[in-house]
Protein backbone atom coordinates (compact mmCIF):
# COMPACT_ATOMS: atom_id res chain seq x y z
CA UNK A 1 0.00 0.00 0.00
CA UNK A 2 2.65 2.62 1.01
CA UNK A 3 4.35 1.77 -2.39
CA UNK A 4 1.33 2.07 -4.18
CA UNK A 5 0.42 5.36 -2.71
CA UNK A 6 4.19 6.52 -3.22
CA UNK A 7 3.79 6.03 -7.15
CA UNK A 8 0.53 7.80 -7.41
CA UNK A 9 2.57 10.97 -5.82
CA UNK A 10 4.83 10.77 -8.11
CA UNK A 11 3.37 9.62 -11.04
CA UNK A 12 3.79 13.03 -12.73
CA UNK A 13 7.49 11.99 -12.47
CA UNK A 14 7.56 8.59 -12.86
CA UNK A 15 11.40 8.47 -14.32
CA UNK A 16 12.13 9.78 -11.17
CA UNK A 17 10.11 6.97 -8.43
CA UNK A 18 11.47 4.29 -11.05
CA UNK A 19 14.68 5.82 -10.97
CA UNK A 20 15.10 3.93 -7.12
CA UNK A 21 14.37 0.73 -5.23
CA UNK A 22 10.70 1.20 -4.34
CA UNK A 23 12.35 0.88 -0.58
CA UNK A 24 14.40 3.75 -0.99
CA UNK A 25 11.05 5.47 -1.44
CA UNK A 26 9.82 3.95 2.08
CA UNK A 27 13.09 4.81 3.85
CA UNK A 28 12.27 8.36 3.02
CA UNK A 29 8.97 8.54 4.85
CA UNK A 30 10.06 6.92 7.63
CA UNK A 31 12.60 10.32 7.74
CA UNK A 32 9.84 12.09 7.30
CA UNK A 33 8.06 11.13 9.89
CA UNK A 34 10.81 11.20 12.53
CA UNK A 35 11.76 14.32 11.59
CA UNK A 36 8.51 15.68 11.86
CA UNK A 37 8.48 14.42 15.27
CA UNK A 38 12.03 15.70 16.56
CA UNK A 39 11.46 18.54 14.69
CA UNK A 40 8.42 19.60 16.79
CA UNK A 41 9.76 19.76 20.27
CA UNK A 42 13.38 18.93 20.58
CA UNK A 43 14.71 22.59 18.73
CA UNK A 44 12.92 24.10 21.21
CA UNK A 45 14.17 22.32 24.31
CA UNK A 46 17.26 24.84 25.52
CA UNK A 47 15.02 27.98 25.01
CA UNK A 48 12.48 26.32 27.26
CA UNK A 49 15.06 25.31 29.74
CA UNK A 50 16.48 28.48 29.52
CA UNK A 51 13.49 31.07 29.48
CA UNK A 52 10.88 28.99 31.61
CA UNK A 53 13.36 26.72 34.20
CA UNK A 54 16.08 29.42 34.41
CA UNK A 55 18.60 27.27 33.15
CA UNK A 56 21.94 29.15 32.31
CA UNK A 57 22.58 27.95 28.68
CA UNK A 58 25.78 26.54 29.83
CA UNK A 59 24.31 24.11 31.70
CA UNK A 60 21.76 23.48 29.00
CA UNK A 61 24.23 23.14 26.44
CA UNK A 62 25.84 20.36 28.70
CA UNK A 63 22.56 18.71 29.42
CA UNK A 64 22.59 18.63 25.32
CA UNK A 65 25.92 17.31 25.30
CA UNK A 66 26.06 14.22 27.51
CA UNK A 67 22.57 13.26 25.32
CA UNK A 68 24.88 13.68 22.45
CA UNK A 69 27.92 11.46 23.87
CA UNK A 70 25.49 9.30 24.86
CA UNK A 71 23.53 9.10 21.59
CA UNK A 72 26.76 8.94 19.42
CA UNK A 73 27.87 5.89 21.23
CA UNK A 74 24.63 4.03 20.65
CA UNK A 75 24.70 5.09 17.24
CA UNK A 76 27.54 3.45 16.41
CA UNK A 77 26.86 0.48 18.09
CA UNK A 78 23.28 0.29 15.99
CA UNK A 79 25.21 0.11 13.00
CA UNK A 80 26.98 -2.95 14.30
CA UNK A 81 23.94 -4.33 15.92
CA UNK A 82 22.09 -3.72 12.57
CA UNK A 83 24.76 -5.93 10.42
CA UNK A 84 24.92 -8.93 12.86
CA UNK A 85 20.84 -9.01 13.51
CA UNK A 86 19.77 -7.35 10.63
CA UNK A 87 18.31 -3.38 9.88
CA UNK A 88 14.58 -3.66 10.10
CA UNK A 89 14.84 -5.31 14.18
CA UNK A 90 16.70 -2.30 15.05
CA UNK A 91 14.60 -0.05 13.54
CA UNK A 92 11.52 -1.32 15.01
CA UNK A 93 13.35 -1.76 18.50
CA UNK A 94 14.02 2.13 18.15
CA UNK A 95 10.56 3.55 17.03
CA UNK A 96 9.11 1.12 19.87
CA UNK A 97 10.81 2.62 22.55
CA UNK A 98 10.24 6.19 20.95
CA UNK A 99 6.98 6.18 21.95
CA UNK A 100 7.63 5.90 25.07
CA UNK A 101 10.46 7.99 25.64
CA UNK A 102 8.60 11.07 24.12
CA UNK A 103 5.59 10.25 26.19
CA UNK A 104 7.86 10.19 29.10
CA UNK A 105 9.15 13.77 28.48
CA UNK A 106 5.58 15.11 28.13
CA UNK A 107 5.13 13.99 31.83
CA UNK A 108 7.82 15.17 33.22
CA UNK A 109 7.51 18.78 31.58
CA UNK A 110 3.97 18.96 32.53
CA UNK A 111 4.64 18.52 36.30
CA UNK A 112 7.61 20.36 35.95
CA UNK A 113 9.58 17.73 37.23
CA UNK A 114 13.21 18.40 38.44
CA UNK A 115 16.00 19.10 35.86
CA UNK A 116 18.02 15.73 36.74
CA UNK A 117 14.81 13.75 35.27
CA UNK A 118 14.15 15.60 32.30
CA UNK A 119 18.30 15.39 31.69
CA UNK A 120 17.63 11.41 32.11
CA UNK A 121 14.82 11.06 29.84
CA UNK A 122 16.20 13.19 27.21
CA UNK A 123 19.54 11.49 27.13
CA UNK A 124 17.66 8.02 27.08
CA UNK A 125 15.15 9.03 24.24
CA UNK A 126 17.76 10.54 22.44
CA UNK A 127 20.05 8.03 22.42
CA UNK A 128 17.82 5.50 21.52
CA UNK A 129 16.50 7.69 18.74
CA UNK A 130 19.66 8.02 17.05
CA UNK A 131 20.13 4.21 16.47
CA UNK A 132 18.41 4.77 13.47
CA UNK A 133 20.57 6.83 11.59
CA UNK A 134 23.14 4.65 10.65
CA UNK A 135 20.83 2.04 9.89
CA UNK A 136 18.69 4.18 7.39
CA UNK A 137 21.67 5.51 5.67
CA UNK A 138 23.05 1.83 5.61
CA UNK A 139 19.74 0.29 3.58
CA UNK A 140 20.17 3.22 1.25
CA UNK A 141 23.43 1.77 0.42
CA UNK A 142 22.43 -1.88 0.06
CA UNK A 143 19.40 -0.73 -2.14
CA UNK A 144 20.97 2.13 -4.16
CA UNK A 145 23.85 1.49 -7.26
CA UNK A 146 26.78 2.60 -6.33
CA UNK A 147 26.39 5.47 -9.11
CA UNK A 148 22.87 6.83 -8.27
CA UNK A 149 24.30 7.22 -4.06
CA UNK A 150 24.36 10.68 -4.00
CA UNK A 151 20.83 10.75 -5.64
CA UNK A 152 19.78 8.42 -3.42
CA UNK A 153 20.79 9.98 -0.43
CA UNK A 154 19.32 13.30 -1.63
CA UNK A 155 15.27 11.78 -1.87
CA UNK A 156 16.58 10.72 1.81
CA UNK A 157 17.10 14.32 2.83
CA UNK A 158 13.91 15.87 0.96
CA UNK A 159 12.37 13.30 3.26
CA UNK A 160 13.76 14.10 6.07
CA UNK A 161 13.57 18.15 5.29
CA UNK A 162 10.13 17.67 4.49
CA UNK A 163 9.49 16.92 8.79
CA UNK A 164 12.24 19.67 9.17
CA UNK A 165 9.92 21.96 7.30
CA UNK A 166 6.89 21.54 8.90
CA UNK A 167 7.59 20.55 12.47
CA UNK A 168 9.45 23.66 13.94
CA UNK A 169 6.21 25.41 11.89
CA UNK A 170 3.76 23.87 13.40
CA UNK A 171 5.79 22.98 17.23
CA UNK A 172 6.39 27.39 17.10
CA UNK A 173 2.31 27.70 16.30
CA UNK A 174 1.29 25.82 18.50
CA UNK A 175 3.63 26.39 21.75
CA UNK A 176 1.41 30.00 21.30
CA UNK A 177 -1.60 27.75 22.48
CA UNK A 178 -0.44 24.63 24.78
CA UNK A 179 1.60 24.07 27.06
CA UNK A 180 5.30 23.12 25.52
CA UNK A 181 4.68 19.76 27.31
CA UNK A 182 1.99 18.51 24.88
CA UNK A 183 3.92 19.04 21.71
CA UNK A 184 5.48 15.31 22.57
CA UNK A 185 2.76 13.82 22.28
CA UNK A 186 2.87 14.41 18.37
CA UNK A 187 6.38 12.41 17.85
CA UNK A 188 5.10 9.64 20.01
CA UNK A 189 1.70 9.21 17.61
CA UNK A 190 4.53 9.07 14.85
CA UNK A 191 7.15 6.81 16.36
CA UNK A 192 3.65 4.04 16.21
CA UNK A 193 3.51 4.92 12.41
CA UNK A 194 6.99 4.22 11.93
CA UNK A 195 6.70 1.11 13.88
CA UNK A 196 3.69 -0.16 11.53
CA UNK A 197 5.85 1.02 8.49
CA UNK A 198 8.78 -0.92 9.31
CA UNK A 199 6.74 -4.20 10.35
CA UNK A 200 4.87 -4.20 7.00
CA UNK A 201 6.35 -2.11 4.26
CA UNK A 202 10.05 -2.81 4.52
CA UNK A 203 12.59 -5.58 3.49
CA UNK A 204 15.96 -6.70 5.26
CA UNK A 205 18.67 -5.59 3.10
CA UNK A 206 21.64 -6.79 5.19
CA UNK A 207 23.91 -9.98 4.66
CA UNK A 208 24.72 -10.16 8.41
CA UNK A 209 28.13 -11.54 8.56
CA UNK A 210 29.29 -13.34 11.40
CA UNK A 211 31.97 -11.00 13.32
CA UNK A 212 31.33 -10.62 17.03
CA UNK A 213 29.50 -8.14 19.03
CA UNK A 214 30.80 -6.00 21.34
CA UNK A 215 32.83 -2.46 22.18
CA UNK A 216 35.45 -3.22 19.50
CA UNK A 217 33.27 -3.81 16.53
CA UNK A 218 33.13 -0.46 16.49
CA UNK A 219 36.41 0.10 15.69
CA UNK A 220 37.39 -1.75 12.70
CA UNK A 221 36.16 1.67 10.33
CA UNK A 222 39.21 3.79 11.78
CA UNK A 223 41.67 1.01 10.66
CA UNK A 224 40.81 2.40 7.04
CA UNK A 225 42.85 5.93 7.17
CA UNK A 226 41.25 7.42 4.19
CA UNK A 227 37.68 7.41 6.03
CA UNK A 228 39.33 7.62 9.19
CA UNK A 229 40.42 11.13 8.44
CA UNK A 230 37.52 11.88 6.22
CA UNK A 231 35.32 11.58 9.44
CA UNK A 232 37.55 13.69 11.86
CA UNK A 233 37.15 16.56 9.21
CA UNK A 234 33.44 15.67 8.72
CA UNK A 235 33.28 15.99 12.50
CA UNK A 236 34.60 19.81 12.24
CA UNK A 237 31.92 20.54 9.90
CA UNK A 238 28.78 18.51 12.09
CA UNK A 239 29.85 20.91 15.01
CA UNK A 240 28.93 24.54 13.19
CA UNK A 241 26.01 22.23 11.50
CA UNK A 242 24.72 21.66 15.22
CA UNK A 243 24.61 25.16 15.63
CA UNK A 244 21.30 25.82 14.28
CA UNK A 245 19.30 24.22 17.18
CA UNK A 246 20.70 26.03 20.49
CA UNK A 247 22.59 28.44 19.94
CA UNK A 248 20.53 30.34 17.06
CA UNK A 249 17.18 29.96 18.96
CA UNK A 250 19.46 31.83 21.72
CA UNK A 251 20.94 34.20 19.32
CA UNK A 252 17.72 35.17 17.13
CA UNK A 253 15.13 34.88 20.13
CA UNK A 254 16.57 35.39 23.51
CA UNK A 255 19.08 38.15 22.43
CA UNK A 256 17.67 39.28 19.39
CA UNK A 257 14.33 39.82 20.07
CA UNK A 258 12.31 37.33 17.55
CA UNK A 259 9.65 35.15 18.43
CA UNK A 260 9.22 31.62 18.51
CA UNK A 261 7.69 31.60 15.58
CA UNK A 262 10.06 34.09 13.87
CA UNK A 263 12.52 31.20 14.76
CA UNK A 264 10.16 28.64 13.52
CA UNK A 265 10.29 29.24 10.64
CA UNK A 266 13.93 30.11 9.91
CA UNK A 267 13.82 26.44 10.70
CA UNK A 268 11.10 25.95 8.38
CA UNK A 269 12.91 27.65 5.28
CA UNK A 270 15.87 25.63 5.50
CA UNK A 271 13.59 22.92 5.45
CA UNK A 272 11.79 24.34 1.97
CA UNK A 273 15.00 24.90 0.42
CA UNK A 274 16.28 21.68 0.93
CA UNK A 275 12.63 20.33 -0.34
CA UNK A 276 12.96 22.19 -3.92
CA UNK A 277 16.55 22.15 -4.34
CA UNK A 278 18.19 19.25 -2.20
CA UNK A 279 17.21 16.76 -5.79
CA UNK A 280 18.49 18.76 -9.07
CA UNK A 281 21.94 19.74 -7.37
CA UNK A 282 22.33 16.06 -6.56
CA UNK A 283 22.16 15.47 -9.66
CA UNK A 284 24.47 18.18 -10.66
CA UNK A 285 26.53 17.27 -7.41
CA UNK A 286 26.29 13.18 -9.17
CA UNK A 287 29.01 14.83 -12.09
CA UNK A 288 30.99 17.17 -10.07
CA UNK A 289 34.45 16.03 -8.32
CA UNK A 290 33.09 15.66 -4.29
CA UNK A 291 36.61 16.75 -2.65
CA UNK A 292 35.12 20.32 -4.55
CA UNK A 293 31.15 19.69 -3.48
CA UNK A 294 32.66 19.05 0.15
CA UNK A 295 34.93 22.42 0.04
CA UNK A 296 32.18 24.25 -1.47
CA UNK A 297 29.95 23.40 1.06
CA UNK A 298 32.29 24.05 4.29
CA UNK A 299 32.72 27.63 2.69
CA UNK A 300 28.79 28.80 2.32
CA UNK A 301 28.35 27.17 5.83
CA UNK A 302 31.26 29.33 7.20
CA UNK A 303 30.28 32.56 5.30
CA UNK A 304 26.29 31.95 6.56
CA UNK A 305 27.05 31.46 10.07
CA UNK A 306 29.27 34.59 9.78
CA UNK A 307 26.70 37.10 8.54
CA UNK A 308 25.13 36.25 11.97
CA UNK A 309 27.37 38.05 13.72
CA UNK A 310 26.13 41.38 11.83
CA UNK A 311 22.20 40.47 11.61
CA UNK A 312 20.42 43.85 11.24
CA UNK A 313 16.35 42.22 11.34
CA UNK A 314 14.47 39.32 10.46
CA UNK A 315 15.29 39.84 6.68
CA UNK A 316 19.35 39.52 7.13
CA UNK A 317 18.48 36.32 9.31
CA UNK A 318 16.86 35.04 6.34
CA UNK A 319 19.94 35.69 4.05
CA UNK A 320 22.05 33.83 6.18
CA UNK A 321 19.59 31.03 6.49
CA UNK A 322 19.40 30.35 2.20
CA UNK A 323 23.32 30.23 2.41
CA UNK A 324 23.75 27.80 5.36
CA UNK A 325 21.55 25.36 3.58
CA UNK A 326 22.54 25.44 0.33
CA UNK A 327 25.94 24.46 2.18
CA UNK A 328 23.96 21.98 4.03
CA UNK A 329 22.36 20.78 0.53
CA UNK A 330 25.51 20.44 -1.22
CA UNK A 331 27.94 19.10 1.48
CA UNK A 332 25.48 15.98 3.38
CA UNK A 333 24.64 13.87 0.47
CA UNK A 334 28.25 13.83 -0.61
CA UNK A 335 29.25 12.81 2.68
CA UNK A 336 27.01 10.08 3.16
CA UNK A 337 27.90 9.25 -0.80
CA UNK A 338 31.80 8.97 0.50
CA UNK A 339 31.01 6.81 3.57
CA UNK A 340 28.75 4.33 1.55
CA UNK A 341 31.53 3.92 -1.60
CA UNK A 342 34.73 3.52 1.38
CA UNK A 343 32.69 1.08 3.16
CA UNK A 344 32.42 -2.70 2.37
CA UNK A 345 29.08 -4.03 1.55
CA UNK A 346 28.90 -6.67 4.86
CA UNK A 347 30.06 -3.50 6.83
CA UNK A 348 27.92 -0.51 5.75
CA UNK A 349 25.86 -0.55 9.37
CA UNK A 350 29.41 -0.53 11.29
CA UNK A 351 31.16 2.65 9.21
CA UNK A 352 27.69 4.10 9.03
CA UNK A 353 27.63 3.98 12.46
CA UNK A 354 30.58 5.37 13.12
CA UNK A 355 30.53 8.29 11.00
CA UNK A 356 27.32 9.00 13.02
CA UNK A 357 29.49 8.90 16.19
CA UNK A 358 31.29 11.55 14.36
CA UNK A 359 28.03 13.13 13.64
CA UNK A 360 25.93 12.57 16.83
CA UNK A 361 29.30 13.98 18.75
CA UNK A 362 29.69 17.02 16.57
CA UNK A 363 25.98 18.02 17.41
CA UNK A 364 26.20 17.56 20.80
CA UNK A 365 29.37 19.64 21.55
CA UNK A 366 27.70 22.36 19.43
CA UNK A 367 25.26 23.58 22.04
CA UNK A 368 28.28 23.24 25.12
CA UNK A 369 30.80 25.42 22.56
CA UNK A 370 27.67 27.80 21.21
CA UNK A 371 26.48 28.13 25.00
CA UNK A 372 30.15 29.13 26.52
CA UNK A 373 30.41 32.20 23.85
CA UNK A 374 26.88 32.87 24.48
CA UNK A 375 27.36 33.66 28.15
CA UNK A 376 30.60 34.53 27.82
CA UNK A 377 29.97 37.78 25.23
CA UNK A 378 25.87 38.47 25.99
CA UNK A 379 25.78 41.14 24.03
CA UNK A 380 28.39 41.08 21.15
CA UNK A 381 27.42 38.41 18.09
CA UNK A 382 29.89 38.57 16.21
CA UNK A 383 31.96 37.26 18.29
CA UNK A 384 30.16 34.60 19.22
CA UNK A 385 29.44 33.31 15.34
CA UNK A 386 32.99 34.54 14.18
CA UNK A 387 34.69 31.61 16.37
CA UNK A 388 32.35 29.62 14.86
CA UNK A 389 32.28 29.88 11.53
CA UNK A 390 36.09 29.65 11.43
CA UNK A 391 35.78 26.41 12.30
CA UNK A 392 33.96 25.27 8.98
CA UNK A 393 36.56 26.89 7.00
CA UNK A 394 39.48 24.82 8.44
CA UNK A 395 37.09 22.19 7.75
CA UNK A 396 37.08 23.36 4.35
CA UNK A 397 41.08 23.27 4.02
CA UNK A 398 40.71 19.45 5.92
CA UNK A 399 38.80 18.35 2.87
CA UNK A 400 41.14 20.10 0.30
CA UNK A 401 44.36 18.52 1.91
CA UNK A 402 42.23 14.69 2.85
CA UNK A 403 41.73 14.60 -1.35
CA UNK A 404 45.50 15.36 -2.15
CA UNK A 405 46.64 12.58 0.41
CA UNK A 406 44.47 9.74 -0.74
CA UNK A 407 44.19 10.50 -4.20
CA UNK A 408 40.03 10.95 -3.82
Amino acid sequence: MIRRLLARATSPFPELYHRFAPDVWVLAVIRLLTSIGFSICMPFLALHLHQERGVAMTLAGLILLAGGLCAALSQAIGGVLSDKFGRRPILLVAASAGVFLYAGMAVLLGVSAPIWAIAVVYIAGRSMLTTTHPVISAMVADFAPKEKLTEAYGILRIGANIGWAAGPAIGGYLIGFVSYSWLFAIPAAMCGIVCFIVLFFTHESSSRPAYTIGIRSILPPAENSAFLAFTLFSLLLFIVMGQMGATLSISTVDRFGFTPAQYGFLLTLNGLIVIFFQYPISRVLARMAKVRALVLGSLLYGVGYLSLGWMTGFGWALGAMAIVTLGEIIHTPITLSVVGELSPPGQRGQYMGFFGLSETLGFAVAPLLGGILLDAFPSDLRLVWAPLASIAFVAGIGYHWWARRFRM
